[in-house]
This record gives structure tokens, C-alpha cells and sequence, in this order.
């Protein structure tokens, strides 16, 4: 059965369109543009999820909304391809990636980015944030130098919840000045045959 994908431009529903074709299921795009005054997801996304976000998948019945949670689905779906690795160590840190991306990494991103939109506030915003963006971008980096991917010698889905705020952090952080192993890992991605027909599926995307 095609998952249908509700891609919004230039957000994280085009890691799950990447996840889609590393996978090899077959999915249908539907595609949305953000107002272009505010910059926020269009109101006809409610009508699929009441939050009104993206990414936002449906499948069998089911509608399945956050990045992890569609990401942990599709893997199941896909039958444990790119899923936690059998090394227990490797688990552990596919599992803290898959979780760290969203929960720890992006929340300064994102508001260092509100706050620079704010009159007199976008100075103050890069003094206050960027620090505390630099510690978890050095923190990468250190984790990046021992091994080529997240959990491990492997790609896995950890790298695909990670491509998005690394992406954003190249453009609003300077992630990659100084850190090779991050553009390193950058370039590797964005190398990948997966990656580009997600591209071509999704549309125009700022951070690739």
C-alpha cells in the first residue's frame, strides 16, 4: 500500500521522502507551500492533522505525524532496513540520534532563527544562541571523527533524522567552518543516489 507523504517546501518532511526512497516503498507526494508573508504551513494541513504540520504521513488507515515517530514506522514497514543495528552499542546510539536530532540539536537552531526575524533582536539572538549551538555542533564533530556514520559503520535511519538540522545549522550556524567531519558526512549524504530522486521527488529544497 503507497504512503502518502504531505511534503511541506523546505521543511523536515523531505527526510522522510529520502527515508522513502532508501527504503524502496512506494509513495505518493503531496506537496505544500508556506505563506510567504509568515512563512508557516498552509491551513489545508489540518484538515490532515489538527496541529497542522508537516511532515504528516497517512498508510493502511493510519495518520502519523513527528519526524521519529514516522521515521520508526516506516522503518517497521520497511521490515527493519536501516533500523537499529544488532551491536548493542550501535543500537544505543542509533536510538540517541534518532531522538537527539529533534529533541536536543534543532531547539537552538530554531529559535536562534525566530528571533533573528524579530527587529532588534537578530544581533542579540546570534550572541545568545550560537554558543549554545556550538557546543552541540562541537559535540558532533568529536562523534563524527570516530566513525563515518551515526550509529555506526553503517547508514542508518539515525543519519536520515540528523540530515535536517545539520542541513539548516550549514546555513544559519556555520556548521561546517572548522568541523570537516561534519561536511564531510554532509557531502556523503547529499552524494547518495537515495538522496538526489528524493530531490527530484520533493521539489526545490534550500538545504541541499
Amino acid at each position: 500500500m503507497t504512503v502518502i507523504v504531505h511534503h511541506l517546501e523546505n521543511s523536515r518532511s523531505q527526510r522522510v521522502l529520502w527515508l522513502l526512497e532508501e527504503l524502496g516503498l512506494p509513495y505518493e507526494v503531496r506537496r505544500y507551500e508556506r505563506n510567504k508573508a509568515t512563512m508557516l504551513a498552509p491551513p489545508e494541513l489540518r484538515r490532515i492533522h489538527p496541529l497542522g504540520k508537516s511532515p504528516v504521513i497517512e498508510h493502511a488507515g493510519n495518520v502519523v505525524a513527528e519526524t521519529g515517530a514516522i521515521v520508526e514506522y516506516l522503518v517497521e514497514l520497511g521490515d527493519g532496513k536501516l533500523g537499529k543495528p544488532g551491536h548493542r552499542e550501535d543500537a544505543l546510539r542509533w536510538r540517541h540520534f534518532l531522538h537527539y536530532a529533534e529533541g536536543s540539536l534543532m531547539p537552538p537552531l530554531f529559535t536562534k532563527l525566530v528571533l533573528s526575524r524579530v527587529p532588534l533582536f537578530g544581533k542579540m539572538a546570534q550572541k545568545k544562541f550560537q554558543p549554545m549551538i556550538d557546543v552541540h555542533l562541537d559535540y558532533v564533530e568529536a562523534e563524527l571523527a570516530g566513525r563515518p556514520w551515526f550509529a555506526g559503520a553503517e547508514f542508518t535511519a539515525a543519519d536520515v533524522m540528523m540530515s535536517f538540522p545539520l542541513e539548516a545549522a550549514v546555513t544559519r550556524a556555520n556548521a561546517t567552518e572548522g568541523r570537516p567531519h561534519i561536511a564531510a558526512w554532509i557531502a556523503g549524504i547529499h552524494a547518495r543516489p537515495a538522496y538526489q530522486a528524493a530531490l527530484a521527488a520533493g521539489g526545490p529544497y534550500a538545504y541541499a
